[in-house]
């Protein structure tokens, strides 16, 4: 039984977002994002003014997370952060920033992993999402990760498939860049394939040892040789096709993400199935899933969009289930770019 409101500030800084969010219990109070448009320039995020652009933000970003959620930083039980996985540099800066801020006021200091956050988001209260009852699959996919989990409870996750070389998000941004999208180019193609037609062109599924785990990086080198092809015979081929082209990967991306969540559900029997991450936000991700629901009978789980992509929220939902367990951290926990899901 809670015997009192906790309040917890977290901190998210493990790529180019940095977020800061205020949680009572396991509802949401604020939740802030500063993001950083300076890598559109590089097509992709460029570590080092990363952590440069962290260090600015972070200071007026938890300043409105506090003011948004109307309380005073005295009022905090606990300071929550991500500890990884991630960019060493901007995890620093989160993770100095956390520890400062935890000594200053003698609370409790909460490590996150990443990746379990973007999972426990579903379990943020808000009226729009519906917990998903343990054990589920989760497909969390992402710009550097794509995993099929089952999730037996808060602390406990085994990764059934993952990607033996590229993630998913990556892919779906090299071939905006292939297309001369600019970065990021998930959420472009996303909006193109809607005006083509995803049957226009054919792309084969990646074979791989593991029936549950994923490969990319074929893929990926599968459409650049297509795309070469087809210029060569019509320089305007992009051009001239790019809706279609769009339509064709993602559908073909989806079918790949689908098949494999589907083998997951047969062989565990498992019917309760969500999504996670920051390409979770793919609509046609999302509407293939409800489909699925219908046809195979699943109860499925769909984030709130803005709990999908890297947000502080998410961090302080799985701290507060820390928090309950007193799971707390060290002064000389450090920061790490490799942490094992169960981490």
């Amino acid at each position: 039984m809670i015997q009192k409101s906790i309040h917890i500030l977290s901190i998210e800084s493990s790529c180019d977002d940095t977020g800061a969010a205020v949680l009572k219990n396991k509802k949401v109070l604020s939740n802030v994002i500063a993001g950083q448009k300076i890598h559109a320039a590089y097509g992709g995020v460029v570590p080092e003014l990363a952590s440069r652009a962290h260090q600015q933000h972070i200071v007026p970003v938890v300043d409105q997370a506090l003011k948004q959620a109307g309380i005073d930083k005295e009022q905090l039980d606990a300071i929550a952060f991500t500890q990884g996985p991630g960019l060493m540099g901007s995890l620093l800066v989160g993770t100095s920033f956390a520890k400062s801020l935890s000594i200053s006021l003698e609370i409790p200091l909460i490590p996150v992993n990443h990746m379990q956050a973007h999972v426990l988001a579903h379990f943020i209260e808000d009226e729009s999402q519906i917990e998903p009852p343990f054990p589920f699959l989760c497909l969390t996919i992402s710009g550097g990760h794509t995993q099929i989990l089952k999730v037996r409870a808060y602390d406990n996750f085994e990764i059934l498939g993952e990607t033996i070389d590229d993630a998913v998000g990556e892919a779906f941004d090299k071939t905006a860049k292939l297309l001369g999208l600019p970065y990021p180019g998930g959420p472009l193609i996303d909006k193109l394939a809607r005006l083509g037609n995803p049957g226009a062109f054919l792309f084969s599924e990646p074979k791989t040892d593991n029936p549950l785990d994923f490969s990319f990086s074929g893929f990926k080198t599968s459409i650049l040789y297509f795309l070469q092809k087809e210029q060569k015979k019509d320089p305007s081929f992009i051009e001239n096709n790019l809706n279609d082209i769009c339509a064709s990967v993602q559908h073909s991306i989806v079918n790949i993400l689908m098949n494999r969540l589907k083998k997951a559900s047969e062989i565990t029997g498992i019917d309760h199935v969500a999504i996670a991450g920051g390409v979770s936000a793919n609509s046609e991700i999302r509407e293939t899933l409800k489909t699925m629901e219908t046809e195979l009978g699943w109860h499925t789980y769909i984030p709130k969009f803005e709990y999908t992509t890297d947000n502080a929220a998410m961090i302080g939902i799985t701290a507060y289930f820390k928090y309950l367990d007193k799971n707390f951290g060290k002064e000389s926990v450090v920061a790490t770019s490799r942490l094992d899901i169960n981490a």
